[in-house]
């Protein structure tokens, strides 16, 4: 029976060829008769209920993929196609553990990221599959490797590095909007030399190159409102962290993961994720980020309880100090960004009314917490100043505080900074004061220009 949801892994691909839904059962038929199947012979209709979400049996889906791959000349596996499950399942997602085969599947997902330019063709995986996949791909290590020469070399690792860190500079001090396609067509480049072959003497330094290029290409995705493709680059990053044998920096993937289900309204998704991501941590600061980010969570569900355990957790290891080896990619970690949370934390858990704590005073903290660089999050620290400061009826200094945030905010390309203006707005409505009417006519008219239907 065909699913409600259809396969749009499938739609997207025939689309992409450019050729009759007949032709390509054609070819299917003349590919089957050539290898002996005679009794294969789609016709159009056919095609259009697979399309649909029917399953075709064996081997049509290994036809079907050879056909399809012959004229958009990009291998493709029944897996690229939503018709088998050739590892690690995230609903719509599919990732095997091989990693020629792996960096193809990421090939796909980023030329149709790229090229399609279609927000819906990925579905988001939610629920237990999310779970249970992130939880498999945390343990998992390719089976083969390619150790040819041919896709790199030391000076192409290092260039590869290098790139990767400017990116990574470059969005946290203003949004990754400007720079979102760049990344993403190196991270194609990556899997396009993944495939080609990766000596063993490097294989470290590029699967860990790669796992840091595809965390920020999740996160810059993500921060744009491209939420499915968000969440397939970062499950390859957990699979490149595990090839690179770092272990927490999946973990630390994760955790944007469940950011993002928190993001989406999805609070017993990102704590499903959070419980996978805490057995796993080994690194201090790894295991106080997720202590710190499991309290946020529990604030979002109105469990103050378990809020208060979790966050105070990381204020124990933060105290304790992360070491003098914090690995890169977890350093902005640290007690400014716990601040963030526990402010975050404060301001859901008011809003339910399980807490009278001030959340102006975490978000004070946070603000004078932040290394230089960190534009974007200094910017959703002083919105949400703003909007917590009007929410404890502090009308006046809430208002000065948001034209400071909304000077802040129009130089930085963010959806999530967008989010934060509505949730600015939501604060500002009990007043009708001229500053207080100024501070929304400008955070209408930015979020107009920075549009997000998401609340957080």
């Amino acid at each position: 029976m065909a699913s409600r949801s259809g396969n749009a892994h499938l739609e997207l691909w025939i689309a992409a060829t450019g050729l009759s839904h007949g032709e390509i059962a054609r070819r299917i038929a003349a590919a089957a008769k050539a290898r002996g199947h005679r009794q294969i012979a789609p016709d159009a209709t056919r095609i259009r209920r697979w399309i649909d979400g029917e399953k075709p049996r064996p081997p049509v889906p290994v036809l079907l993929a050879e056909v399809l791959s012959d004229v958009v000349k990009q291998p493709l596996t029944p897996g690229d196609l939503g018709l088998a499950a050739a590892g690690p399942e995230l609903d719509s997602i599919q990732l095997p553990l091989l990693t020629e085969a792996a960096a193809q599947a990421l090939a796909g997902w980023t030329q149709m990221d790229l090229f399609m330019n279609r927000r819906d063709t990925l579905k988001l995986a939610v629920g237990t599959p999310l779970i249970l996949a992130a939880e498999r791909m945390l343990g998992g290590t390719a089976r083969a490797l390619n150790t040819t020469t041919k896709g790199f070399d030391a000076d192409t690792v290092t260039a590869l590095e290098e790139v990767t860190a400017f990116f990574t500079t470059a969005d946290a001090s203003k949004g990754g909007g400007l720079y979102r396609s760049a990344i993403v067509a190196q991270l194609a480049e990556v899997a396009r030399r993944i495939q080609d072959g990766v000596p063993k003497s490097l294989k470290t330094r590029v699967f860990a190159a790669t796992a840091d290029l595809a965390a920020l290409a999740g996160w810059v995705s993500h921060d744009a409102g491209r939420y499915p493709v968000a969440q397939r680059f970062w499950s390859y990053g957990i699979y490149a962290a595990g090839e690179a044998g770092q272990r927490d920096r999946g973990v630390e993937i994760v955790t944007r993961m469940s950011h993002q289900m928190i993001y989406l309204g999805h609070p017993a998704d990102a704590l499903g994720l959070l419980g996978v991501a805490a057995k796993k941590a080994e690194v201090p600061a790894t295991r106080a980020l997720v202590a710190s980010q499991t309290g946020r969570v529990h604030a979002a569900l109105g469990d103050e309880r378990q809020a208060d355990t979790h966050l105070g957790a990381a204020d124990e290891l933060l105290a304790e100090g992360l070491g003098d080896d914090v690995p890169e990619w977890v350093a902005y970690f640290d007690a400014a960004e716990h601040s963030g949370a526990r402010a975050v934390s404060a301001r859901d858990l008011a809003g339910l009314g399980r807490d009278r704590r001030p959340a102006s005073i975490h978000f004070e903290a946070a603000l004078a917490l932040r290394k230089p660089g960190f534009d974007r999050v200094k910017v959703m620290d002083r919105v949400g100043l703003a909007a917590a400061l009007f929410d404890e009826g502090e009308a006046e200094r809430g208002a000065a505080a948001a034209h400071q945030a909304l000077d802040d905010a129009a130089r930085v390309d963010s959806t999530l900074v967008a989010s934060r203006l509505n949730s600015l707005l939501d604060a500002a409505r009990p007043y009708e004061t001229t500053a207080v009417d100024d501070v929304r006519t400008r955070a209408r008219d930015l979020a107009a220009a920075r549009p997000t239907t998401i609340a957080a």
